[in-house]
């Protein structure tokens, strides 16, 4: 199981011991994806850009499996008014980003974001680093079983609009996707999901994980939503 010790020095691990059947397709993603497979922006090779994490909580909800996600405050200067996940940039108290900065630093945001107990999280794995370059993050993705849910909220009004968790039944169920236009041109996988628009580098890793789980359902990818010149 994953000890925690506060998020800051403590001993901080990755378990697959004792997950859900259900979880099981994601735990072999761990294993078998390859960094292209997940996003064409990867890392720029001169290691430039920020080191940031972000939870990939999955948990059990009265309508079975779920995702933890939050949107962020619309007065943030970085990705404003979007769901996500939970995270943010290393801290140096998170440690080595080549190690375990990243799980201290994913788990620490959670808590910071969402009040989240991170005593409760299992962290089974960690996905190949992902670049976002519109806000030059250097993104690990940090995947966790919700062992022992706790409550969630808004912590911070400034940083988050809201908190809320999104079963995965829906973000499979066709009806719910479509394709994202871009004023730029670019195009994404979207989900239309607890009265939000969910895109972007979000949607993208979920579409993801979703395919190479084996969850995915056929979908409708000519059904687009344009995205507002802001976003």
């Amino acid at each position: 199981m994953t000890r925690v010790s506060g998020t800051q020095g403590g001993p901080v691990v990755l378990s697959k011991d004792g997950l859900p059947d259900w979880l099981e397709p994601v735990a072999r993603v761990v294993d078998t994806v390859e960094p292209l497979q997940l996003s064409r922006f990867l890392p720029p090779k001169d290691g430039a850009g920020r080191q940031s994490a972000v939870l990939i909580l999955f948990g059990e909800g009265e309508r079975g499996p779920e995702l933890l996600l939050m949107e962020r405050a619309s007065s943030l200067r970085s990705h404003a008014g979007q769901p996500s996940f939970p995270g943010g940039a290393l801290d140096p108290e998170d440690g080595d980003p080549a190690t375990d900065g990243p799980l201290r630093a994913a788990l620490r945001e959670a808590e910071e974001e969402t009040g989240l107990d991170p005593a409760g999280v299992q962290l089974f794995g960690v996905l190949p680093r992902l670049y976002i370059p519109v806000s030059g993050f250097v993104v690990t993705p940090v995947l966790g079983w919700w062992r022992e849910p706790s409550p969630v909220g808004v912590v911070d009004p400034n940083e988050t609009a809201r908190v809320f968790t999104v079963p995965v039944a829906d973000l499979t169920n066709p009806d719910n996707r479509a394709t994202t236009v871009h004023p730029s041109g670019h195009r994404g996988p979207a989900f239309l999901v607890e009265s939000a628009l969910v895109w972007g580098f979000t949607a993208g890793v979920i579409d993801r994980l979703l395919h190479f789980s084996g969850w995915e359902r056929p979908w409708d990818r000519g059904k687009q939503v344009p995205l507002d010149w802001r976003s």
